[in-house]
C-alpha cells in the first residue's frame, strides 16, 4: 500500500467513525454541532482524496478499494445513528433503501469485476448527485437544529428521500447495465 495523501485521507476518513459516534452521543448541548463538523470534514476528505489521487497521479489499487469502503461505512455508521433517534418508518424506510442499495451495489460490482465487466458498473452521474443529496441531507439531520430560520431537520428529510430516490434510480442503471451479464447462460 503506497502511503501518499490520498490514501492518507482515506484512512482518516475511517478512523474519524468512532469519534463521530462517540461524539454524537455525548450529552452536550455542542455535540450535534461537532457531529455535524466530524461529517463534514469526512464529506470533504471523501472529495479531496479522489481530487488528489486524479490530481497527483496517486491512484492506487489500495485507494480504489479503500475509498468507497470509508464512503459507505461513515454513510451507514450515520445513517443507522439516525434511525436510533428517529425510530420512525420515515426514518427507516430511506435509510433501509440506501444501505440495502450499496451492499447491492458492492457485490454487484465484485462480481463484474470477477467476470472481467467492472466498467458496465462504473460510477454515474446520477451516483455523484445522490451521493451530493445524501451528505447534504445527512449533514442537516445531524445538525437538526434550525439554521438562519431553516428547518434543517426538514429539509434534511426531503433530501433523505431525494438520496433515497436517486438511489433507487442508480441502482436500476447499474442493473440494467449488468443485465447481459446478470442474464446470460452460463452453458455457453
Amino acid at each position: 500500500m503506497p502511503w501518499n495523501i490520498p490514501n492518507t485521507l482515506t484512512i482518516l476518513r475511517i478512523a474519524l467513525i468512532p469519534v463521530f459516534v462517540l461524539v454524537y452521543y455525548l450529552p452536550f448541548s455542542w455535540s450535534h454541532l461537532a457531529t455535524t463538523a466530524i461529517f463534514g470534514l469526512a464529506a470533504l476528505t471523501d472529495w479531496f482524496d479522489g481530487y488528489l489521487a486524479r490530481r497527483l497521479g496517486q491512484s492506487s489499487p489500495f485507494g480504489a478499494f479503500l475509498d468507497p469502503v470509508a464512503d459507505k461505512l461513515i454513510v451507514a455508521v450515520a445513517l443507522i445513528m439516525l434511525v436510533q433517534s428517529n425510530p420512525t418508518i420515515w426514518f427507516v424506510v430511506p435509510a433501509a433503501v440506501i444501505v440495502g442499495r450499496e451492499i447491492a451495489i458492492s457485490a454487484l460490482r465484485e462480481w463484474m469485476a470477477e467476470i472481467g465487466e467492472r466498467a458496465q458498473v462504473a460510477v454515474s452521474v446520477i451516483g455523484k448527485i445522490k451521493t451530493t443529496a445524501q451528505m447534504v441531507a445527512l449533514l442537516l439531520l445531524l445538525y437538526r437544529d434550525p439554521l438562519w430560520g431553516m428547518p434543517t431537520a426538514d429539509i434534511g428529510v426531503v433530501l433523505l428521500y431525494v438520496a433515497a430516490a436517486l438511489t433507487l434510480w442508480s441502482m436500476i442503471i447499474y442493473l440494467r447495465a449488468a443485465w447481459p451479464a446478470l442474464s446470460a447462460d452460463s452453458r455457453s
